[in-house]
């Protein structure tokens, strides 16, 4: 374990490297996209950075933020302020979540009716032959049904539930109807409609008939006098009565909320099978591993034509010259030939040092020695002051720690080229089987991957090696940005 506190000032420009493989800046864009690795707005594309100064300690010496809480472990918030904004948290429900619990209840209801019905009467027509053809219509229209629920939980819920594959064409009535009946997330969905059911019920309960109530409870010593005017009041009862309406409208929040929350986790039964969503991931990796590849051999081509062969036709060129100045009629101009000696010496020196970054792109030569004098070596070269904690329990695979590196590499030059950061924050860290890198920076944010960012095509190439890159870059920033790998392939 390695924690390096050291800020690393400037000595050197951007780190430097053949087209992209070591994912750096290059003469037309960033590697993996062909783009420029920042995005067009001239956002920040890398960490985050330190928070007004008000705040704790953060990581490195990066200020905390202002409401008291750390940028990373620093110095906590205080009870109060925790208090009240984890009282403004409860109470606060979102338009979206009132709406499901109202509008969900007639799609609740239905659902909840559709799936009884279908395994009522397909077990009753399972001894008939009409049994699996409606069974297959009815799995069929479960499918339509999880699409219509899966869109209002996206929209009211916030919650985006990946879209199942679609079914695989096969030939002839009956490979299609096996097909269907093998569906696993149509029978997932029904499993959803069931149980979607007493969570609509709740919900709207919830949503409308314990305000209802709650308002009934409050108001009840005034509802008493207006339809019994001549009764004497009941003053325990009134008290008891208002005392019960408050305690209930303020569970009505929480509840709404843990209702909420338990739609949402469910909303998971009407996505891809788990077994389905990996041999996507699976498949979304090799395409981008294929793609980057190819890149990495396209701009390693094209470096060896623009670059190095060029340097080696002039180097021919100016050795012809010097077998010309041997032989003349009045003997060998040993000026000349010194001329063409040392210009032949360099370009010479040029060439080889240009193969060497050609070579240092496709396995650095700093990794040797693994991350832990890797990534220290590669800040120590940005413009940008930049504060290093690592803390490597164990190495990981060669191909995650080139991967980390050259995402280290393009991240720390976006730092320096796109967020106007005047500091920065690298972190690494192996726990767990997983890999972190997290790059912060006190810029000026606006970071998003998109079409055509650099940071669009570092998230493919992470996919590459199973790993997911997050963003976290605000208008005004700070920007954080993390990289999440396992440590094993």
């Amino acid at each position: 374990m390695t924690d390096s506190d050291a800020t690393r000032r400037p000595t050197a420009g951007p780190p430097t490297g053949p087209s992209g493989l070591a994912a750096v800046p290059v003469r037309d864009g960033a590697p993996g996209d062909g783009t420029d690795t920042g995005p067009s707005d001239g956002g920040s594309t890398t960490g985050g950075a330190p928070a007004p100064s008000d705040g704790g300690s953060a990581m490195g010496g990066v200020p905390a933020p202002s409401d008291g809480g750390s940028a990373m472990g620093g110095v906590p918030a205080p009870a109060g302020g925790g208090l009240a904004g984890g009282g403004r948290r409860y109470f606060s429900v979102r338009g979206g979540e009132w709406a499901f619990a109202v509008l969900g209840l007639p799609l609740a209801v239905g659902g909840g009716a559709y799936a009884l019905a279908v395994l009522y009467a397909g077990t009753l027509l399972s001894l008939t032959v009409l049994g699996l053809p409606f069974v297959v219509g009815a799995l069929l229209g479960a499918r339509g049904l999880g699409a219509l629920h899966r869109g209002l939980v996206g929209r009211l819920l916030g919650e985006h539930v990946e879209a199942p594959a679609l079914l695989p064409r096969s030939e002839g009535l009956l490979a299609r109807g096996r097909t269907v009946l093998t569906d696993a997330v149509a029978w997932r969905t029904l499993v959803y409609l069931l149980l979607r059911l007493p969570l609509g019920v709740l919900g709207f309960v919830a949503a409308v008939g314990l305000p209802l109530g709650c308002g009934w409870l409050i108001g009840f010593p005034l509802w008493g006098r207006l339809m019994e005017p001549g009764s004497p009041p009941a003053a325990w009862l009134d008290a008891v009565s208002v005392l019960l309406g408050l305690a209930l409208a303020c569970g009505v929040p929480g509840v709404l909320r843990a209702l909420s929350g338990a739609n949402r986790r469910l909303a998971g039964l009407l996505g891809p099978a788990q077994a389905q969503r990996r041999v996507r991931e699976l498949e979304t990796a090799r395409v981008a591993l294929l793609a980057d590849s190819g890149d990495r051999l396209r701009r390693l081509e094209r470096d060896l034509h623009d670059g190095t062969q060029a340097r080696l036709v002039a180097l021919a060129i100016t050795l012809s010259l010097t077998e010309d100045a041997l032989e003349p009629a009045t003997g060998p101009d040993l000026g000349r030939l010194r001329t063409l000696l040392d210009r032949a010496r360099r370009q010479t020196d040029e060439t080889v040092a240009e193969l060497r970054l050609l070579t240092r792109g496709i396995h650095p030569v700093a990794l040797d020695g693994g991350l832990g004098e890797a990534l220290p070596g590669l800040t120590a070269t940005s413009p940008v002051p930049v504060t290093v904690r690592l803390d490597l329990t164990e190495r990981p695979h060669e191909a995650i720690e080139r991967a980390v590196y050259f995402c280290a590499a393009e991240l720390l030059t976006n730092v320096a080229r796109h967020s106007g950061a005047r500091t920065a924050v690298l972190a690494a860290s192996v726990r767990d089987g997983r890999v972190r890198l997290t790059v912060r920076d006190d810029g000026r944010g606006g970071a998003a991957p998109g079409a055509g960012t650099g940071l669009a095509g570092l998230a493919e190439r992470l996919t590459a090696v199973d790993g997911t890159l997050r963003v976290d870059s605000p208008p005004g920033g700070p920007t954080e940005i993390t990289a999440d790998l396992p440590a094993r392939l």
